[in-house]
């Protein structure tokens, strides 16, 4: 998306990014169903902010507004959803963390999904990035909850 603040300095006031998330929010999860064609077990989030601007406004455009209308549009999550950000030139590669929708500390959650974007952020831009996945690692044994023992916490 076009960067409302490039160019501009330090802006006080991100309102208008924060705002503009909540709809883009709700997009992208409602493509990450239709595209992985269930409901996600896990989830996270990354931006890119190009050369005229700050990171701070990528920040914005991923706050709760982003998360909660994603959750939303995903069916639900109870856990926050990992993130990260950076200023980026056009052609960046960002990790994107993955954990559990519903718990954070189910360990065989953990993950991360590399994104390149080929022709962005140019200066001007933002890369707004929600990644999704059916599953966890394969394999995993690291301890942590499990699935059920979170499934548990939540119901009771």
């Amino acid at each position: 998306m076009s960067n409302p603040c490039a160019g501009q300095g330090y802006v006080a006031d991100l309102s208008h990014i924060v705002e503009a998330s909540f709809d883009i929010g709700t997009t992208l999860g409602g493509e990450a169903i239709r595209l992985l064609g269930d409901t996600p077990q896990s989830y996270g989030k990354a931006g890119l902010v190009g050369a005229d601007g700050e990171q701070e406004h990528i920040n914005a455009a991923l706050t709760s507004m982003f998360g909660n209308a994603f959750r939303d549009a995903i069916g639900g999550g109870k856990a926050w959803i990992t993130s990260v950000t950076k200023p980026a030139a056009a052609s960046a590669f960002i990790d994107v963390p993955l954990a559990y929708k519903d718990e954070i500390w189910v360990r065989s959650h953990y993950d991360a999904m590399t994104v390149h974007i080929p022709d962005a952020p140019h200066p001007d831009e933002l890369v707004i990035i929600a990644v999704v996945a059916d599953r966890g690692r394969i394999n995993a044994r690291v301890g942590g909850l499990s699935k059920a023992e979170a499934r548990a916490r939540v119901t009771s």
